[in-house]
């Protein structure tokens, strides 16, 4: 039981009480326990039966571990998963997972894990505006960020380079704005319906969808399908640089047209998400005037809250001061942010995303293939040696909503380059995410993560070897 991530809270290993799994194995299922114990059966290609020697229960469970965690004991005649619900089971599942070898016979090693996160949100965001990302690809990420806990995925549907989201009210979003992307590809963008199949495929993997329409700025994409969203009425030519241009387009915030075209846009994508944000970006706003970004910002988080959602935005948005249940999502590179401390003191829950820590498009090494470098280089040290609880000056541990790793897409032409830029990272900030603070530590994390490698290969993840992490291969 010593190779798991995200490191447990708590685990008593037992040798000589290991189990083996045949193929005359049953999962024990109920009808309370029927979803996840056909999920774990699946994955081990196994029976399910109303007895068995692999029994899950939503009876019973430790009441430390809260609606996510689990309690799991491996003994000679079986495995018991035991937690307060789906979502717990489905964690514990993912455990029993890694305690799994690869190849040969399967023998899982015995004793208990007491689990359960840290943070409540631990995200990966995956940018398909620059680059489109098709359903399958999508999935594929949702699969692999999944096995490590992960339970929110921001989906960056929109920027200066392309438009991604079917809008039923606004056509020539996708017909024009989806047309093309970063080197002047093809582009594409999902239906609504295909939307709500990722949406739910996610949720059948207890991971939430937040999808991001980023405004009013970030927005080249939407201005060249509409002109009328600019102030002088003339479509700008569509955007497909690869290189860090930001800031140079912004929606018209003195026009009502505007905001009939965020309320129609943020009215349908409320209607897909059944999760409780939208995100709205905010960042980068160098050509909006700051009392129009005010203006805009605060409409629209109205907006959002009139959907029945909560608004996140990039850190930007507290210069609009917007009303507490808005979350802020830091991504700066700097440690000491007095607007975000003053943000947290009055109440507002802090996402975690800093750029020098756990931007995945940023280079491993100066001699890596793909990836910027504005905000360091960052091999896999770099993302798992630091403290979210305690990284930001004025920003109290309990204040701190959790952690996301976004990868953007600038550089990324296929999903390849995803397993590339994500893996070995993304299990790193995985385990910040929901390891407990004494958990962590290098040289034990860098142990267990090296023997993840032969689990990788055998799923076709086409991980970057870091030559920080002794592989087991």
């Amino acid at each position: 039981m010593t190779c798991l991530v995200p490191a447990p809270v708590h685990v008593r290993p037992s040798p000589d009480d290991s189990f083996l799994i045949t193929a005359e194995t049953r999962v024990r299922v109920s009808r309370e326990t029927s979803r996840i114990g056909d999920h774990l059966a699946e994955t081990l290609q196994l029976a399910t039966a109303a007895d068995g020697e692999i029994s899950l229960s939503l009876h019973g469970a430790d009441p430390r571990v809260g609606d996510e965690g689990y309690r799991l004991s491996v003994t000679r005649t079986g495995i018991a998963l035991k937690a307060n619900t789906e979502t717990g089971l489905f964690n514990g599942v993912q455990t029993l997972r890694q305690l799994l070898p690869v190849d040969g016979p399967r023998v899982v090693d015995g004793g208990e894990v007491l689990d359960h996160p840290r943070f409540a949100h631990r995200g990966a965001m995956l940018d398909v505006a620059r680059h489109f990302f098709t359903v399958d690809d999508v999935r594929r990420f949702i699969d692999q960020i999944a096995q490590y806990k992960i339970n929110v995925l921001h989906l960056h549907l929109t920027d200066d380079q392309g438009w991604r989201l079917e809008i039923t009210g606004w056509p020539r979003l996708t017909e024009v704005g989806g047309a093309t992307q970063v080197g002047g590809g093809p582009g594409g963008f999902y239906t609504q319906r295909e939307f709500r199949d990722l949406v739910a495929y996610a949720a059948s993997r207890h991971i939430t969808v937040i999808p991001e329409i980023d405004l009013p700025g970030h927005s080249n994409a939407a201005l060249t399908s509409y002109p009328e969203l600019t102030c002088d009425g003339v479509a700008p030519p569509p955007f497909t640089s690869i290189g860090t241009a930001t800031g140079f387009s912004s929606l018209c915030t003195d026009q009502e047209s505007t905001y009939r075209f965020t309320e129609d846009v943020l009215g349908e994508l409320a209607a897909l998400t059944p999760g409780r944000h939208l995100h709205i970006g905010t960042d980068e706003t160098h050509a909006t005037p700051e009392e129009g970004y005010v203006k805009f910002v605060r409409r629209t988080v109205d907006i959002v809250r009139q959907h029945g959602k909560q608004a996140i935005g990039w850190h930007e948005i507290l210069r609009a001061g917007p009303p507490e249940g808005t979350v802020p999502q830091f991504w700066s590179k700097t440690d000491d942010d007095p607007r975000v401390a003053e943000a947290a003191a009055r109440g507002h829950r802090i996402l975690l995303s800093p750029a020098n820590k756990v931007y995945l498009d940023m280079k491993y090494t100066p001699d890596s293939p793909i990836g910027f470098k504005w905000a360091g280089y960052l091999d896999v040290r770099d993302v798992y040696d630091w403290d979210p609880g305690s990284h930001l000056d004025g920003v109290p541990e309990h204040a701190v909503l959790g952690v996301e790793a976004p990868l953007w897409s600038e550089h990324l032409e296929h999903r390849s380059h995803i397993d590339h830029m994500a893996f070995p990272r993304l299990p790193a900030i995985a385990e910040l995410g929901w390891s407990p603070g004494q958990t962590h530590g290098w040289d034990d994390f860098r142990r267990r993560l090296a023997t993840h490698a032969p689990r990788w290969t055998a799923q076709g993840i086409e991980f970057y070897p870091s030559t920080q992490i002794p592989w087991a291969i």
